[in-house]
């Protein structure tokens, strides 16, 4: 049995075709959510829908960007959005609650951290958090992909027992999901490599994701301890039926790997507040990549790339120039200079504060 669950709903399981909010779905949702917080379960909500539903209330003008307009819309949608899932709620004597956030908040330990008790909070006073990208003031690269990105952040930050990915799809399949011959692939594990040729590059009508970015995401999810689910939102009673084990369920599972550290998972995100690059030669690369735990020493380090300051996030290069980690640097990046190729020195970075990748 699961304790704490992430669930993610697509923007295209609460919409219909014409692109309108399907409140009638959204309440069957919302039932089964309380299904589940009856038998003991936190439930963390990542729903999209915002941007859609502020197009049906607000028309944006002809000659506005498209940034403006999805900043009308997110504004307008996101209240309405939360009014409807305020009131189903109600209807089972159940509080939610609106976050928003932006990519910067998971920047630093600290705003991650802040996030984190705040959510805490929240789940130990029973009531669930329903959260979304910040998409009034999300508009610059800082964006998340889209909310499977948010979703798998959180699931990591919140060390959720599962996460469950809620498409208009049952899966992932081994061919175009428009040919009848193909089939829902039902499990992935870590070396399952070859399935991301069977995914369509394509996005979904009202949101900004595609199933790359679900494969992605729910794949680094399960490397680092956390089993997901991707499922059809729109089949009725799926979230119990997967918490109960239910046999025969429509879905593609992802087998989750060796569970990481906090530290760790924060780590696995960060790329993008990366400040410098740390390359090394090919001795290290071996030994980080191994299964040995082990620091990053100055003897392994062949040079430095950007300026940083300590406890900044960096990449690690191989020899080969291939970005395999990120690390959070002892030191600035003029001492690690200072540093290089010295032996018997203290770690740049320490086995805690790094995170190696598994992909390819």
């Amino acid at each position: 049995m699961y304790n704490t669950i992430t669930i993610k709903i697509g923007s295209n399981v609460l919409t219909r075709q014409e692109g309108v909010l399907d409140e009638p779905r959204i309440e069957k949702i919302v039932d089964q959510i309380a299904d589940l917080k009856r038998m003991g379960i936190r439930v963390i909500l990542v729903s999209s829908g915002a941007v859609a539903s502020g197009r049906q209330y607000v028309t944006c003008r002809r000659n506005a960007d498209p940034v403006s307009c999805r900043q009308l819309f997110a504004s307008v949608g996101q209240v309405k959005l939360m009014n409807i899932y305020s009131s189903y709620f109600n209807r089972h004597d159940m509080l939610c609650s609106q976050i928003l956030v932006t990519k910067e908040d998971f920047s630093d330990r600290r705003h991650y951290l802040n996030t984190r008790n705040s959510l805490e909070v929240l789940l130990e006073h029973d009531i669930v958090p329903i959260i979304n990208e910040n998409d009034v003031v999300s508009v610059t690269e800082l964006m998340f992909t889209d909310n499977d990105e948010l979703a798998s952040q959180l699931s990591l930050m919140m060390k959720s027992d599962a996460m469950i990915i809620m498409s208009n799809v049952d899966g992932i399949y081994d061919g175009d999901p428009s040919d009848p011959a193909s089939r829902v692939i039902p499990v992935i594990d870590q070396n399952s490599a070859i399935v991301s040729k069977c995914i369509a590059p394509t996005r979904s009508s009202f949101g900004r994701g595609g199933m790359v970015t679900k494969f992605t995401m729910a794949r680094k999810v399960a490397a680092a301890g956390i089993p997901v689910h991707l499922v059809n939102g729109k089949r009725d009673n799926i979230l119990p039926d997967i918490v109960k084990g239910k046999s025969g369920i429509m879905q593609t599972y992802f087998k989750p790997g060796t569970k990481t550290s906090q530290g760790k998972k924060w780590l696995s995100h960060s790329a993008y507040f990366s400040k410098g690059e740390i390359h090394i030669n090919e001795g290290a690369a071996a030994s980080l990549t191994s299964e040995k735990a082990t620091s990053l020493l100055p003897v392994g380090i062949v040079s430095v790339i950007g300026s940083f300051l300590k406890g900044d996030i960096v990449k690690i290069m191989n020899h080969k120039g291939k970005f395999i980690g990120l690390g959070k640097s002892r030191y600035g990046s003029d001492t690690v200079e200072k540093k290089i190729g010295i032996h018997h020195s203290k770690p740049v970075i320490h086995y805690d504060y790094l995170y190696i990748r598994n992909d390819d």
